[in-house]
């Protein structure tokens, strides 16, 4: 029996978010894990993301502003300013919200009274919110399923990244998981978000998709790839960007 585009929006929004606790897991075996092996396993799921954001989102919304009637130019410009739209979106959540990054340090509102750990938490809760979003729109344009296995993806070494910086800080390892795992978490609230709005009308479905896939290149842009091109690693973390772009691409040939 298939579901209906809001639960499936849903369900595939937990799925995603979940494995942010299971990318967590190798904490209680070892609490020290190679920056090299994770900013690889990072820059491979940034690749799927864009992957997803290009075959799952971008052409599906210019595929329906199409079907609706608009020819190429009119198609490229409503999925583009829905692109910017969400770009913006999230830069503006950024500058608001306070956050830490491993490499890039401190951003947004001044919060004195925030630690560290409390920043970073936030950084990751950012934007875990647009990655539920764009698997709840996914759904509504028939890509959910690569959507949802990108964001699934790139959760998995996050999850570890996460868990492995709280516990370096002297966190337990129980409380490092559970902290991670919370992080996740915030993606449901995002996929629900995404499939009730574009359950509202069909002439939705294409600025949905297209907010959700500016939303994407924003954290790939400006999240994922600064956090795998450091000390040295950029050829590395280039190749395995295209692995996973690549991976993305043939997942979502095959899904059809």
């Amino acid at each position: 029996m298939s579901l209906s585009p809001l639960v499936a929006g849903f369900r595939g929004s937990l799925v995603a978010g979940a494995a942010t606790g299971l990318g967590a897991l190798p904490i209680f075996l070892r609490a020290e894990w190679s920056p090299d092996a994770r900013r690889l396993l990072l820059a491979v799921a940034g690749g799927m993301m864009l992957g997803a954001t290009f075959f799952s989102l971008l052409l599906p919304a210019l595929d329906l502003a199409r079907r609706d009637g608009a020819g190429d130019l009119r198609a490229a410009l409503t999925v583009g300013a829905g692109v910017l739209l969400g770009a913006l979106a999230l830069w503006a959540a950024h500058a608001a919200i306070p956050h830490a990054h491993f490499s890039k340090g401190r951003e947004g509102a001044s919060t004195p009274g925030l630690g560290r750990n409390t920043l970073f938490v936030l950084a990751i809760a950012l934007h875990n919110l647009p990655e539920g979003l764009s698997v709840g729109v996914a759904y509504g344009g028939g890509g959910g399923d690569a959507v949802t296995l990108s964001i699934l993806a790139q959760n998995l070494p996050e999850g570890l990244a996460v868990a492995a910086a709280l516990v370096a800080d002297g966190q337990s390892r129980a409380r490092a998981f559970f902290i991670a795992l919370a992080t996740g978490l915030v993606e449901p609230i995002g996929g629900l978000l995404g499939a009730l709005t574009m359950s509202l009308s069909d002439a939705v479905l294409p600025w949905g998709l297209a907010f959700a896939a500016g939303a994407m290149l924003f954290v790939v842009s400006g999240e994922v790839i600064p956090e795998t091109h450091v000390e040295g690693r950029e050829r590395s973390a280039t190749f395995a960007i295209i692995v996973g772009f690549i991976t993305m691409m043939s997942v979502a040939v095959l899904l059809g």
